[in-house]
């Protein structure tokens, strides 16, 4: 499996554009996927100077409903002709960050024909599928903040429903990718037991020195079995450097124009 990131918070090329947002053009399965789409058309630019060809992504997937991850899905949509884009059936929601401000999709997305629901359980091919796990227990923290939905003319906390997860068998090997993790990253490892995690783990609201208890019990918790994780975009600077002291090299920077495979990162 292969992973360009093709945009992030950050960057490790000069020529590249970084915003906060995540995308990613993954090779894996014999699929051609991208996933997530930034908070621009940024990422397509990116992708241009990369030497990724967008036109000939199989499919895309919309880890969750938030700007950050869809905003540049009406870009896609005009350089790619074919592409299904899964996403979850609650990801047009009406979200907001703790300050009141709009965090979603535009809605003129719905109008697309190439939108398909996901459901639950997706295969993708024989060795790639896509999850939303409702129900399933969390017993860990999120830290996700206080991020809400509105409903029923009411303004309650996000319960990340619309939230889904790509998974990735190589032989006996299991890699995960997530967007935000807003269901709390040590939940999300705990159901999948992945052997690769990519994505963001939404520290970003924790304060590295406040909350230092919390983010060292978390790393000493993701480091339980033999994950290694590649991470960026909501994770936090600050709480990424504190997380590296205790994780060492089972923690791994993603950053816009850099490359992984399952077994390796860098720019």
């Amino acid at each position: 499996m292969k992973v360009w990131t093709l945009m992030e918070n950050t960057t490790c090329r000069d020529d590249l554009a970084c915003e906060h947002g995540l995308s990613l053009y993954i090779e894996a399965g014999g699929l051609r996927i991208l996933f997530d789409a930034g908070q621009s058309a940024a990422f397509a630019d990116n992708a241009e100077k990369m030497g990724i060809d967008l036109s000939a992504v199989d499919l895309c997937v919309l880890s969750h409903g938030h700007y950050d991850h869809g905003g540049g899905l009406t870009r896609f949509l005009e350089i790619n002709d074919h592409a299904p884009v899964y996403v979850s059936r609650h990801a047009f929601g009406e979200f907001h960050n703790a300050s009141g401000k709009y965090i979603g999709l535009d809605s003129a997305l719905l109008m697309e024909d190439r939108i398909v629901f996901a459901g639950d359980n997706r295969q993708l091919s024989e060795a790639v599928s896509l999850h939303s796990c409702p129900g399933f227990p969390e017993p860990c923290p999120s830290y996700s903040g206080d991020l809400t939905v509105q409903r029923l003319g009411r303004s309650i906390p996000d319960d990340f429903r619309h939230e889904q997860y790509l998974l990735v068998r190589e032989g006996e090997k299991r890699i995960l990718v997530s967007g935000c993790s807003h269901r709390g990253v040590m939940n999300i490892k705990t159901w999948f037991a992945p052997d690769v995690f990519i994505g963001g783990f939404h520290f970003m609201n924790l304060d590295p020195e406040a909350d230092r208890v919390k983010l060292r019990a978390a790393a000493s918790f993701l480091l339980q079995k033999d994950t290694v994780y590649h991470t960026g975009h909501c994770t936090g600077e600050k709480q990424y450097a504190l997380l590296k002291e205790s994780m060492g090299e089972r923690l791994q920077r993603l950053s816009t124009g850099s490359f992984l495979d399952t077994a390796a990162s860098g720019c």
